[in-house]
């Protein structure tokens, strides 16, 4: 009998929120059957938590799509999508987006490199009250595996420009794997990146918003198979457009944006309360909590 994920009705009855995870996949075939089997086993039979797999099959040439529709024979929580051209990161993530339909959605890599018990963490930390939820592979407690040296340069370059411009504690935003309450992806959207600068678009619309923002450690691993899709040259101008544009934002609009946000709190209230005070510095995995 084919086993499936945990209904939204199980979820209700349980009194859980039900957690959306969509994975991008392009060329992922031989990573993209393990990456869903490990996070089933992890969220169903580990944790029992009401979920959904969106897969959005990015253009893919190889067998990824064929490899997705047969783990979704198996369990119906996990589904498929397969948009037309023109391929791109950015325009997967938005339109697995489209799909979810949980209370929770996470942003999930097809290749192996994040950590299915991270998503678990996030989930909690979202349970607590909090609206996202940002990893970092660069914060005491985290652990990074095989990462190229010339992109982690790079990585640690672009975080800092970006954390000097918004005046963050936030150390990892152009990591794509963060969560997010799906009020925060509405009221944040429509996004526009189509390529990787979603990463920074999503997690910054979230942050000028004042949106309630936990960081902790995450484990990250670089792919076993296959080659990475981002291209440092390639993302330098579209990474630029982005962070110009919210930096303008929040210059130029920050009353309107103040605005939206005390409405967005004002209709929350009612359903879940605050998120708790920042932890004592002791704790290793503390989160950081940042509103501006």
């Amino acid at each position: 009998m084919p086993s499936r994920g945990l209904s939204p009705a199980d979820g209700a009855a349980a009194g859980g929120l039900k957690l959306s995870v969509v994975i991008p996949a392009f060329n992922e075939q031989d990573n993209i059957g393990p990456c869903l089997d490990q996070l089933t086993r992890t969220l169903r039979d580990r944790h029992r938590i009401p979920y959904e797999i969106v897969v959005v099959n990015d253009n893919s040439t190889d067998a990824t799509e064929r490899v997705v529709r047969a783990r979704a024979d198996e369990d119906p929580a996990i589904s498929c999508l397969s948009p037309p051209p023109p391929a791109g990161f950015g325009r997967a993530i938005r339109a697995g987006l489209e799909a979810a339909t949980g209370d929770v959605i996470v942003i999930f890599m097809a290749d192996l490199s994040d950590e299915p018990e991270d998503v678990v963490a996030y989930y909690r930390k979202i349970e607590e009250g909090y609206d996202c939820v940002f990893g970092s592979r660069f914060v005491r407690g985290a652990s990074v595996d095989h990462y190229p040296l010339g992109k982690l340069v790079a990585n640690r370059i672009v975080n800092r420009l970006v954390q000097l411009m918004f005046w963050v504690p936030f150390n990892d935003l152009t990591n794509a794997f963060k969560a997010y309450r799906a009020e925060v992806v509405r009221e944040c959207g429509p996004y526009r990146a189509s390529h990787f600068n979603i990463t920074i678009e999503m997690s910054l619309s979230a942050l000028v918003r004042g949106f309630s923002i936990a960081q902790i450690p995450i484990r990250w691993s670089g792919r076993t198979w296959g080659s990475s899709h981002l291209k440092i040259r390639e993302m330098g101008r579209r990474y630029l457009c982005i962070l110009l544009k919210v930096f303008l934002d929040k210059v130029l609009i920050a009353d309107d944006l103040w605005a939206e946000q005390q409405a967005h709190r004002t209709q929350a209230a009612p359903r879940r309360t605050p998120p708790p005070r920042p932890a004592l510095p002791a704790a290793v995995a503390a989160p950081q909590k940042h509103r501006t």
